[in-house]
């Protein structure tokens, strides 16, 4: 933008002055330099492009302008067709691999730290041992695949190892394949309920796919979290599924009896006495200098260290019965949650996924997954909600809010060119080339072979802006031929072999400018190229609409005027009469 705009001022307030004192050379000497000998070849080569090529093309367009746009027409669906045969395929935000990486675990909860310690040191050898033979391959001991690392244990349970990556320019394989091998290399973890390895940082951040269940039915929420687990792990591409209801610590269940219950015996008393049995009950405070002592009454080591202490346990009713445990209240084993989330009171449950882009797009698994509007995610629990989170919703908000500032953009445009061109139709001819600078950009992809993506819609965005010049250049000189008493046709076709050599420098000089950013490898400019393909490839495209299908879509509109809009074309200016489409008369031809 500020670059377009110090052009708006160098133009109209510099450029002038330029020309003003500018020396004109001699083209017509006898000696002319070599500038002006490739200038005149360059010249000689348009001319005959434009009088053997183009007129003829122009010439075939104005005369069935219908069917000139059914073919652009064909072409801008055959484009979008490759998005739905997969031959072009949408990510909405491709993996681009940070100069940060990290691999992270999580043990079943109740696991010793000394072997949560052991683990972060099996996953910090399999780094070492990975960088040891890539290395070997280039003649190095060590220092190909990593520069820093860092481990830390998070919790008891849980760590991670944070690596910085060897420069793209120097490294022996990417990002994404260290990723790939440092996975394998730590392998099988015994007693581990999550490993995986990321980007720390730059697009992509987190997991891929994150969605959140909540219902007041605990049992319901876990057994519909369990099934869309497990639906989301049958993806081709989905990595890493990770379901926060699985279950963590064992735990003993106790449900009281009917028995339990006629004997005045409630849950809160199975609970406390089963407490004052395993954890104790202060029964004595004593004073010890400066320190006072708790003195608390239970169970011995070793029997509160049994299980099967429970079954002798005995429960005191109000009226000083002793009756087994087992007698009052059923005694099972289960599984704790690890963590318990609420939304508005009700539990909640989250899944998450990674998904390897180069082979899935994790918005469109999220659209399968999701169900149509007012059903269950999951058709047996009704009663369950659901909603998106992390990157998953921001990329649904951020789809939504590039289809607002597309419109207004649009909108934006259509304002700016109907206002000067004085008509409500004409901008709406200048701004057909938008959809087909889009095959532009689509075709541009395809050629080199590369993922459609965020990034390509912000080149589309600018796209929007940039294309419609040339065939505003165009329709501007139409209109000014049209004023000066020239009829339609004549004025279409003089209008494109006159404006053919501007608007195709204009395009190419654009276009070879973004070439640089196409071509460069650097892992910084990765992010970028594809919007660069979309912009340099849609005007390049739009060029090609410009010079044939705008003088087309120009011709049809006046000859819709004529059929639809009574006028006395006697009276209208430099028109005087209008045969059919491609009838020639002496002086003028017209619609």
């Amino acid at each position: 933008i500020l670059c377009l705009l110090f052009s708006l001022v160098e133009s109209k307030l510099i450029l002038p002055a330029h020309l003003a004192h500018m020396k004109t050379d001699d083209i017509g000497t006898k000696n002319p330099g070599l500038l002006l000998r490739i200038q005149r070849k360059v010249n000689q080569g348009l001319e005959h492009v434009i009088k053997n090529n183009y007129q003829p093309t122009i010439k075939k367009a104005i005369k069935r302008p219908g069917l000139t746009l059914t073919i652009f027409i064909a072409i801008f669906v055959l484009s979008m067709g490759l998005f739905n045969n997969g031959i072009v395929r949408f990510v909405m935000m491709p993996d681009f691999v940070s100069d940060f990486v990290q691999a992270d675990f999580a043990m079943a909860q109740g696991t010793p730290k000394e072997r949560s310690k052991e683990v972060l040191q099996q996953v910090e050898d399999a780094l070492v041992q990975l960088d040891k033979d890539v290395s070997e391959t280039v003649g190095k001991s060590n220092g190909t695949v990593f520069t820093h690392r860092f481990a830390v244990l998070d919790s008891q349970t849980s760590g991670r190892v944070v690596v910085e990556l060897v420069k793209d320019e120097f490294a022996v394989i990417d990002g994404k394949e260290m990723l790939k091998r440092w996975t394998e290399y730590i392998g099988e973890i015994p007693g581990a309920t999550q490993v995986g390895t990321l980007s720390l940082s730059g697009p992509g951040q987190g997991a891929d796919v994150s969605l959140k269940l909540v219902g007041s039915d605990t049992e319901a929420l876990r057994l519909a979290a369990d099934i869309l687990a497990a639906k989301l792990a049958t993806f081709e591409g989905v990595s890493d599924v990770r379901n926060s209801m699985e279950a963590g610590k064992d735990e003993i269940e106790l449900a009281i009896k009917p028995v339990g219950r006629n004997l005045g015996l409630s849950q809160s008393d199975l609970g406390r006495q089963i407490r004052q049995a395993y954890y104790g009950e202060e029964v004595q405070r004593l004073q010890r200098g400066n320190d006072e002592v708790k003195v608390m009454l239970r169970y011995d080591r070793a029997t509160r260290e049994s299980l099967k202490s429970l079954d002798e346990l005995r429960i005191r009713t109000d009226q000083g019965d002793e009756l087994p445990l087992n007698t009052v209240a059923d005694v099972s084993l289960g599984k704790a949650a690890n963590a318990i989330e609420r939304v508005n009171r009700k539990r909640a449950a989250r899944i998450t996924a990674m998904v390897d882009k180069a082979i899935a797009d994790p918005q469109t698994i999220v659209g399968q997954l999701l169900p149509e509007a007012g059903k269950p995610i999951v058709a047996a629990y009704p009663e369950i909600g659901y909603d998106l989170e992390g990157n998953t919703k921001e990329m649904k908000n951020l789809a939504n809010n590039l289809a607002v500032g597309m419109a207004a953009a649009v909108l934006l445009i259509y304002v700016l060119l109907a206002i000067p061109l004085k008509s409500y139709l004409q901008p709406l001819i200048i701004m057909l080339v938008i959809p087909f600078g889009i095959t532009g950009a689509i075709m541009g992809h395809w050629l080199l072979d590369m993922t459609f993506s965020m990034m390509s819609i912000f080149g589309v965005i600018a796209l929007t802006g940039v294309v419609v010049n040339d065939s505003l250049v165009m329709v501007d000189y139409i209109n000014k031929e049209r004023s000066e008493g020239i009829d339609i046709i004549s004025a279409v076709k003089h209008a494109g072999s006159k404006r053919f050599r501007a608007i195709l420098l204009t395009s190419l000089t654009t276009f070879f400018g973004l070439l640089p950013i196409m071509f460069e490898q650097s892992l910084q400019a990765k992010v970028i190229i594809p919007m660069a393909v979309s912009l340099a490839f849609g005007i390049l495209f739009a060029t090609v609409i410009t010079l044939i299908l705008i003088p087309a879509l120009y011709a049809m509109l006046e000859r819709m005027k004529t059929r639809f809009i009574k006028v006395d074309v006697n009276q209208t200016k430099g028109a005087g009469k209008f045969p059919a489409v491609g009838e020639e008369k002496e002086g003028s031809v017209a619609v």
